[in-house]
């Protein structure tokens, strides 16, 4: 059954066809920060979606309409630039051509999702906090404290959005929340202090998006507070980067691990094995956890602590 339609007034309307299959929700479920991300809402079949462009707020709304085919609503005063830059946004310059893995499981995962697509947001600053927030800390807690901050200093988002959605702050925002509200959000001091900082450099960091992915990563960790996994998991959503890999992740190396070989892998093991992929290696893994590679790791072992900053 298709999605009811949304008010149209004050939108603005239109379809995107891209040149290869897509699949929305698929494409776009890693620009989600978690289950209640006043940022990301599913409704039945759409997807809801806010984001803050050099022309202003927007939220949109996107629907399947055929294979190839996106319908989108917008609203605010980013919405021309955002139908502007729909069709990167849901992989349209992502190109699979030369993956060929040879693992099995791979292939079939390949083969069974031809419509998941690496999306391009444009957007830096919007992928940078939530990664810096998310450091070293268990995913739950990290969610909890960008739910917390995008609610308290993030604008209501334009047009008829589902109840609860922000846009998230804007640079000058994330600039000045004070110390004490980044602790209220359990941040410590750290990830707080990168935050600000890399908000200080934002307009710069936009321009990263014009640059080679590598070069552009290169120069993310260039940033006291920035290292590897951080560039990488900002380079897979803002700059569309297919083979950026997240080294240092908790979980990561493992899953790789239990899925393609049957037992864990460590960083330096997932990224020998991985290396033939280039320059797939993140679409390698977008297919293992798109087909359910978290659960393919035995459970055992002390889960990673859920620490609270806010009594210290």
């Amino acid at each position: 059954m298709p999605a009811p339609a949304p008010p149209s007034t004050g939108a603005l309307v239109v379809r995107a066809e891209l040149p290869r299959p897509v699949d929305v929700a698929l494409t776009l479920q890693p620009l989600q920060r978690g289950p209640y991300d006043p940022c990301h809402r599913r409704d039945g079949q759409a997807v809801w979606r806010t984001s803050r462009l050099a022309s202003g707020p927007v939220t949109y709304r996107l629907v399947q309409d055929g294979p190839r085919g996106v319908r989108c609503h917008a609203w605010g005063a980013g919405a021309e630039e955002l139908s502007a830059h729909l069709p990167a946004l849901l992989g349209a310059e992502d190109d699979p051509t030369g993956f060929r893995p040879e693992h099995p499981s791979l292939a079939e995962a390949h083969r069974r999702l031809p419509a998941l697509r690496i999306p391009r947001t444009g957007r830096v600053l919007e992928a940078l906090v939530p990664a810096i927030l998310e450091q070293r800390v268990h995913s739950v807690a990290a969610f909890a404290s960008w739910r917390r901050l995008v609610t308290w200093f993030g604008d209501v988002a334009p047009g008829p959005a589902p109840e609860g959605m922000r846009v998230p702050p804007a640079a000058e925002t994330w600039r000045r929340v004070p110390s004490w509200e980044f602790h209220r959000a359990n941040v410590d001091p750290g990830r707080a202090r990168t935050v600000v900082s890399c908000a200080r450099l934002a307009d710069r960091l936009e321009r990263l998006v014009d640059l080679a992915p590598a070069e552009a990563q290169r120069k993310l960790r260039s940033i006291p507070g920035v290292g590897v996994w951080t560039a990488a998991e900002v380079a897979q959503r803002a700059f569309g980067d297919a083979d950026a890999l997240s080294v240092g992740d908790y979980h990561l190396a493992t899953i790789v691990g239990w899925s393609l070989l049957g037992a864990p892998l460590d960083d330096a093991g997932m990224v020998k094995y991985l290396e033939p992929l280039r320059p797939h290696r993140y679409r390698a893994v977008r297919l293992i956890m798109a087909t359910g590679g978290a659960g393919r790791v035995p459970r055992r072992g002390p889960r990673t602590p859920i620490t609270d900053h806010r009594g210290r």
